[in-house]
């Protein structure tokens, strides 16, 4: 399961900022997970509280976690749609090609951190 590394590594990211801002709790975080990420935001959210039991300068924080929608374009027709706009069959809600391009982000990012 790597999200458990990739919930250690933002915990990690979150207490150099402690350190580096001089503050002694953290009160929320807001991460942005990228729709072709991979990464299960349940797991990913599940192992951040786990871990953080272990942290107390992170006892009570929130994690915010965003997460924005998947879009494709089509290069036949050149429509951009949503995810949830394809048809049953994974097709192009225009013109029914099966090829189509992802749009989206891929990786995780630290958007915010609230701390006092």
């Amino acid at each position: 399961m790597h999200e458990l590394s990739l919930a250690q590594a933002l915990i990690d990211q979150v207490k150099a900022l402690l350190k580096d801002y001089d503050a002694q709790k953290v009160i929320k975080v807001s991460v942005e997970i990228g729709p072709f990420s991979g990464i299960v935001v349940d797991s990913f959210e599940f192992s951040y509280y786990a871990l953080i039991k272990e942290e107390p300068q992170f006892y009570g924080s929130k994690l915010e976690i965003i997460t924005p929608p998947a879009f494709y374009q089509c290069p036949f027709c050149g429509r951009k749609f949503k995810e949830d706009e394809l048809d049953r069959d994974k097709r192009c809600p225009f013109c029914k090609d099966s090829f189509l391009t992802p749009l989206g982000e891929s990786d995780i990012l630290l958007k915010t951190v609230e701390m006092e």
